[in-house]
């Protein structure tokens, strides 16, 4: 079992920023990572709708072998991740807005969260919000269009810098001093809002603690790949390879496929 690959899937391409943070913290690690681009973004589906497409990702990456399954994306977590937990026996690795560290660190008693609809309006999110920023201003904003760029090849447009800007302002207006991401594909947006935030406000997204805990999961269940062999990537998407290409540096054994 332990040499089998970690799979992950994501609406699109914004969970290849999870995939960097895994394979740097796992490098012997095999790993096939699935992108459903055809059907990005999961945000305005609606839960029903979600499931299904999560539960479709899923299958294709259990016919592959997978030992284990990180669901790289914010919204299918928030509206899904129950269901394949209670219905499929190898473990799962959820990602949600890193609200924790944001609330807990603040000093201006601001925050603001950028991310889909799916995943500010799910009960997960509201939860989790609850819990750890009840005392705390949160401004949230829906990332609309957002990942649709992204997915077109547009990151570095002006289009997505007159976007970002636009949603941010409510934000600084606020005062806040962290900016909570809270979709996988927003870490590529990193460098644009580094130009467009003050510097005193950080930037927090969950991809160093979605690697962590997808280690200490693979301890516990032993599943660990303790081979030193060069490990082996497919990328799979539905959607533009190219933009898939831009976004991660070819390296040997790793193979970009159309499913």
């Amino acid at each position: 079992m332990s040499n089998k690959p970690i799979g992950i899937f994501d609406s699109g391409v914004g969970g290849t920023s999870i995939w960097k943070e895994i394979h740097q913290l796992l490098p012997h690690e095999h790993t096939i990572y699935l992108s459903d681009s055809i059907n990005a973004p999961y945000g305005p589906k609606g839960k029903e709708r979600i499931t299904e497409l999560s539960i479709k990702n899923t299958e294709l990456l259990l016919k592959k072998d997978c030992k284990l399954i990180v669901v790289a994306c914010n919204t299918a977590t928030t509206n899904a991740i129950d269901y394949l937990r209670q219905n499929y026996s190898i473990p799962f690795i959820g990602i949600e807005p890193a609200i924790k560290p944001a609330a807990l660190h603040t000093q201006t008693k601001a925050i603001g969260i950028l991310a889909t609809k799916g995943t500010l309006t799910s009960a997960l999110f509201s939860k989790t919000s609850g819990k750890f920023a009840k005392d705390i201003k949160v401004i949230e904003r829906e990332g609309k269009g957002i990942v649709e760029l992204i997915e077109s090849g547009k990151l570095n447009s002006d289009e997505m810098k007159a976007l970002l800007a636009e949603y941010i302002q409510p934000m600084l207006d606020a005062n806040i001093d962290h900016l909570v991401l809270g979709c996988t594909h927003y870490p590529y947006l990193v460098p644009i809002l580094l130009e467009l935030l003050p510097k005193h406000v950080k930037i927090i997204d969950s991809g160093e603690a979605v690697a962590r805990q997808t280690k200490a999961v693979l301890e516990k269940h032993n599943l660990l790949n303790i081979t030193r062999v060069s490990p082996k990537t497919e990328f799979y998407t539905n959607g533009n390879i190219g933009v898939m290409h831009s976004l991660l540096e070819q390296k040997n054994s790793v193979e970009f496929l159309k499913f």
